[in-house]
């Protein structure tokens, strides 16, 4: 599946959270996780953060991460964009934008038809990175330092961080350089998850 880099929507101006690849081989899946899971990051430094998901708003998007988690996927990823005043993005195994998994899930946001997303871009919500195609959600996630509700409607938000969100503020004491977007945003040194678990 073609990948490509990381912004390249109407919000580019903005510091959009998009990596590119296309809308092409979309799992759907059967099973979708009752009530919060709350996932468990722990980084290579010994510090972690805890996030709850909320399949209410995004149910695919949530059971797509899960999924994920529960493999090992994320297990020595890191976060290869870090933007003050925006959001940390993570989730790609090449580490550069251009990566995720195997496939891809369906968009949901209310842009995409699918209104009962209402969970708002505000400091700490935890949404999926894409490109154009709406469709084209894999591995790649981002979480906000600020609000970014001008992503609302246009981004699948699935969760928010419930504790340590420090730790993920601390990712901005790392001096990092411009991207191909300009943006002082790339860590000079890896920002890594030592694994991800997922306490259902």
């Amino acid at each position: 599946m073609p990948k490509g880099d990381e912004a390249s929507s109407t919000q580019t101006e903005q510091g959009s959270a998009q990596p590119q690849q296309l809308g092409e081989n979309v799992k759907t899946y059967e099973e979708i996780p009752e009530g919060h899971p709350v996932v468990t990051v722990e980084m290579e430094n010994g510090k972690s953060f805890k996030m709850e998901l909320y399949p209410e708003y995004a149910p695919q998007t949530v059971a797509n991460f899960v999924a994920l988690a529960e493999e090992g996927f994320y297990d020595g990823i890191g976060f290869h964009r870090v933007v003050e005043g925006f959001m940390a993005q993570g989730g790609d195994p090449e580490g550069t934008g251009m990566g995720g998994s195997e496939s891809n899930i369906v968009g949901e946001f209310a842009s995409n038809g699918f209104v009962q997303n209402t969970l708002s871009h505000t400091r700490g919500v935890v949404s999926m990175a894409r490109s154009g195609h709406p469709d084209s959600a894999s591995s790649q996630f981002f979480i906000c330092y600020d609000d970014a509700t001008f992503l609302d409607g246009d981004y699948a938000a699935f969760g928010k961080v419930t504790e340590g969100m420090e730790t993920v503020d601390e990712f901005l004491k790392i001096e990092r350089t411009a991207n191909t977007m300009g943006e002082a945003a790339t860590p000079v040194e890896p920002i890594v998850m030592k694994s991800v678990t997922v306490k259902r």
